[in-house]
């Protein structure tokens, strides 16, 4: 990776919607579904039960020279509620907070800009939290690009195709040629 590309670590609920959408933008090279922010286990079953304190988190390298940082927080912001604790829909427990984790100061400062910035779209406060990434550990294979592999399954129609038709509603500039002409 050269120094042209930046890595970002974002949860937003299940790490399949933002997986999905991150997937779509100009500018991403790459996007991995990790467990991260806890201790213990870092397998889905352990996570799943909220007890080893790790969020289902979406590993994000792009481009920032093609996708500007702040596109892509507000595309994070908008594709989920962070003004929720601990709960994504049906989703519950701190396995999917929403969450931006850091690697410095800078980092964290940009991130709590973000927040301070997108808080004008929202009537209730961001409960997003700034926490410092430790150790990542990626996902197991079914949950990698789950939703281009199984969109026939419920969740994937139910909650994150009206993510990714929102997607190309409101940021339809920032999609890759391909999701220009997409129909799906």
């Amino acid at each position: 990776m050269d120094n042209s590309h930046k890595t970002v670590v974002l949860a937003a609920g299940c790490f399949w919607c933002l997986d999905s959408l991150a997937r779509r933008l100009r500018g991403v090279h790459h996007v991995r579904s990790v467990y991260t922010g806890g201790s213990g286990p870092a397998i889905y079953e352990a996570v799943a039960s909220g007890g080893t304190g790790h969020a289902e988190a979406v590993e994000i390298t792009y481009d920032p020279s093609v996708l500007p940082d702040q596109v892509l927080y507000d595309v994070f912001f908008s594709s989920h509620d962070p003004t929720t604790l601990n709960r994504q829909g049906y989703d519950v427990g701190t396995q999917y907070r929403s969450a931006m984790f850091y690697t410095d100061e800078a980092e964290h400062d940009a991130f709590a800009a973000a927040i301070q910035q997108a808080q004008s779209s929202f009537d209730r406060p961001i409960v997003t939290t700034l926490e410092p990434l430790g150790r990542v550990f990626e996902a197991e294979e079914v949950h990698q690009d789950f939703h281009a592999r199984r969109p026939d399954v419920g969740y994937c129609q139910v909650i994150i195709d009206p993510k990714v038709s929102k997607l190309r509603r409101d940021y339809a500039s920032w999609l890759k040629p391909e999701e220009e002409r997409s129909t799906h």
